[in-house]
């Protein structure tokens, strides 16, 4: 079992800047992928980017990249997610998940992200 706890979201304006963190625990990680969703009300939850927990290597859903900057600390199982410049269209509900296999299948509760015009 896995439990993943999300925090950093917050109000913020337009072109603001905000870090969530995942704190993760429950298990040993190796080779997961850690990573961090969000949907946005009346939407459908999407990707925003993930990070290979041993090589550190980084994945972001082109709406993002530049911006955002995801990074993990081994030694405190934590992931976290630096969002820059922040747009009202990235007001969401962030999630962080585990990724184990093939499919993300741990997931956390979430933390609202609001960016005013």
């Amino acid at each position: 079992q896995v439990d993943l706890v999300e925090s950093g979201g917050g109000l913020v304006h337009a072109g603001g800047s905000l870090r969530l963190s995942c704190v993760a625990s429950g298990r040993t990680f190796s080779s997961e992928t850690m990573g961090w969703f969000r949907q946005a009300p009346g939407k459908e939850r999407e990707f925003v980017a993930d990070i290979n927990w041993s090589g550190g290597h980084t994945y972001y859903a082109d709406s993002v990249k530049g911006r955002f900057t995801i990074s993990r600390d081994k030694a405190k199982n934590t992931v976290y997610l630096q969002m820059n410049s922040l747009k009202p269209e990235d007001t969401a509900v962030y999630y962080c998940a585990v990724r184990s296999g093939m499919t993300f299948n741990y997931w956390g509760q979430g933390t609202q992200v609001t960016v005013s015009s």
